[in-house]
């Protein structure tokens, strides 16, 4: 039977653009939802954009439980339909379905219950406080458009399908970009909704996003299907998606912990370092997502010729991913080190702002590379079935190492030399994750022993 799956069969390098590209785009274009709040939040003054910049790691989380999970699933998804197994597929599908909606309702509930909690932690503030709370407690209370939308593009992504997968998700963030100046400042006779109306533009554009895939899911996707009619939970699928997916949760929340950690850390010196760092945080995601969206292109590749037993197009994926992915981190380095002013600008940044930040971007963005090659291994190498390099790449690069060298620089060496923390953190990730994807080549027999590699 002649293979009709173009992850079996296209040419390697335009199979990674074929795929990457809209992923990239997707990615990019998602990230506005954070950019375009802090945007026009910012015009509110600092206090605002502070707030948001707090709420921030809770949406990271959101973000690391929906997509971990759908990471998990994309793996074990892609490796049955390499192997012909659709009746597998099918009852992979309806199991991502309910641990979807089972992540949801956890988030609801966190959200009703836990949201001002974690805003005290963080702040005495009183203006900073409500407008924190107000936006996280919308953000949180219907996350539910966030986990369908990102299990259902994966649905797409598991087929090869990345370009209906970018629709889905440049749907809901046009509809945000929209909404946002029209509820945060009151256009077009509706009342002005502040820091509450960035909220809800951002939900309502999450739901776009997840209805709009679910309905080309329903219509253009004939390999996988979703039927819970006879579906019998099965605790090994669960398994399976948690093998890969649970480092993967732990890998995104890991971001979140870094930035309260290095929250927690700068507000002694100043809020304005805090409204920095978020600011930072969101242009270093907006303009390295590409990175991402390569890697995690990698995944269904990978999968899917593993299931197939074509090994050495995981070793020419390899190949091809990891100097793409160097290239995009030093365009992006290049970027943020010729435009640092004009970056801080679109997000209104005061004198101290700027004094505080143009330096600081300068130092980091050195670093994108290294960042890059990293995240590219550890997705592909998630595509067989191996979570935890990424997992582990990701801790040194955004927690063990950062972490301390962050608040060890800035005591004793000044807030000035706290940057430096990412060269410390994203060199010995970049080296320990080479090493250990070329272990796990050698193990599931795609490297042999003294075979020349791409990957050192």
């Amino acid at each position: 039977m002649e293979e009709k799956n173009k992850m079996g069969t296209m040419a390697m390098p335009k199979l990674v653009i074929n795929m990457s590209l809209p992923l990239m785009i997707s990615l990019l274009v998602q990230s506005l939802y954070n950019i375009v709040d802090s945007i026009f939040v910012a015009r509110m003054g600092e206090a605002a954009l502070t707030a948001v910049s707090l709420a921030f790691p809770v949406q990271i989380l959101m973000v690391a439980f929906s997509v971990g999970t759908s990471v998990g699933l994309s793996a074990l998804l892609s490796h049955s339909l390499g192997a012909g197994d659709r009746k597998t597929a099918g009852n992979t599908a309806a199991s991502g379905v309910l641990l979807a909606l089972a992540g949801m309702a956890v988030f609801m509930i966190l959200g009703i219950f836990c949201s001002g909690t974690f805003v005290r932690l963080f702040t005495e503030d009183p203006e900073i406080g409500a407008y924190c709370e107000e936006y996280l407690f919308i953000c949180m209370v219907f996350c539910g458009g966030t986990f369908l939308s990102t299990m259902y593009q994966r649905f797409l992504q598991s087929v090869g399908d990345t370009f209906d997968s970018m629709i889905t998700l440049v749907s809901g963030a046009v509809t945000n970009t929209i909404l946002d100046p029209i509820m945060i400042f009151g256009w077009l006779g509706l009342p002005a909704m502040g820091v509450r109306g960035a909220a809800i533009a951002t939900v309502i554009g999450q739901w776009v996003s997840a209805l709009l895939a679910i309905l080309l899911n329903r219509f253009r996707n004939p390999e996988v299907k979703v039927r819970f009619r006879g579906y019998r939970p099965d605790p090994r699928v669960f398994r399976e998606i948690y093998r890969v997916g649970l480092p993967t949760i732990v890998t995104q929340a890991l971001g979140s912990i870094m930035v309260t950690a290095v929250n927690g850390i700068l507000i002694s010196f100043s809020s304005t370092a805090v409204a920095f760092f978020g600011v930072y945080y969101k242009l270093q995601n907006f303009l390295c997502l590409p990175m991402n969206g390569l890697g995690q292109a990698s995944i269904p590749i990978a999968g899917y010729n593993l299931g197939a037993g074509k090994k050495e197009r995981v070793l020419q994926l390899l190949k091809t991913v990891v100097p793409i992915g160097a290239g995009v981190g030093i365009a992006a380095a290049l970027l943020f080190a010729a435009l640092p002013a004009q970056l801080l600008g679109l997000f209104s940044a005061s004198r101290e702002m700027l004094e505080l930040g143009l330096p600081a971007l300068r130092i980091i963005c050195g670093t994108f590379p290294l960042a890059a090659v990293t995240i590219v291994m550890g997705y592909t190498i998630s595509g067989l079935g191996n979570g935890v390099i990424n997992m582990l790449g990701t801790a040194l690069r955004q927690l063990v190492l950062l972490v301390p060298a962050v608040y060890l620089f800035s005591r004793y060496l000044g807030i000035a030399y706290a940057w430096y923390g990412f060269w410390v953190s994203e060199t010995a990730a970049v080296i320990c994750c080479a090493l250990l994807v070329r272990r796990e080549l050698r193990r599931k027999g795609i490297l042999q022993a003294g075979q020349k590699d791409s990957v050192r």
